[in-house]
């Protein structure tokens, strides 16, 4: 669910735009995080905490916290919470602390 509508805040989402999370293909805009994209989809848990393996999800939404550590194009640990939508990126679930794919 997207916010439409605010008494305060306008809302410049910029141009639709598709990218892939774990392979499934997604709609953002691109002047939206990807965390913001993912929630719009309904998609609350964004992983799971590396040593307790407990669900995480959307916490600080200003990068300080590492509740939505992610691979991005094959970067891991990417916070989605400040990081942009692009067309074609691809975003994984990160299972532990990452690994660099080759």
């Amino acid at each position: 669910m997207r916010i439409e509508e605010h008494p305060v805040r306008q809302f410049d989402r910029g141009e639709k735009v598709s990218f892939f999370y774990n392979g499934q293909k997604m709609e953002g805009y691109s002047n939206e995080t990807i965390a913001a994209a993912l929630h719009a989809a309904g998609i609350r848990r964004l992983g799971h905490s590396p040593e307790l393996h407990r669900p995480r999800g959307l916490f600080c939404a200003i990068g300080n916290c590492s509740s939505c550590f992610m691979t991005v194009n094959g970067e891991p640990n990417v916070r989605i919470c400040v990081t942009r939508v692009e067309d074609g990126m691809r975003v994984e679930e990160q299972h532990g602390k990452g690994v660099i794919s080759t």
